[in-house]
């Protein structure tokens, strides 16, 4: 049972990789429009920029995940070792 639910928090496709990079990128564009109210001038700016900045950050990491974790699992799967 704990499986299945867990299962559902694991990026499997690079559309829900999309969504998520979406959601995170909504989130953060809200959060420095926060900032920009309270901070005026350029340390709002900043702050915003740095919101941003993170949610590049962290969908280029999701993406390269993906692909790492795709290209890993075939590997393992064809391996000739004994396991462990």
């Amino acid at each position: 049972m704990f499986r299945k639910i867990s299962r559902l928090f694991v990026i499997k496709t690079r559309l829900e990789a999309f969504m998520i990079i979406y959601a995170l990128g909504l989130g953060a564009t809200e959060r420095g429009a926060v900032y920009l109210e309270q901070y005026p001038g350029w340390g709002g700016k900043l702050l915003f920029l740095a919101c941003t900045g993170a949610v590049f950050m962290a969908g280029a990491k999701i993406l390269d995940c993906l692909k790492y974790e795709r290209g890993q699992l075939p590997a393992k799967k064809t391996s000739i070792l004994p396991a462990d």
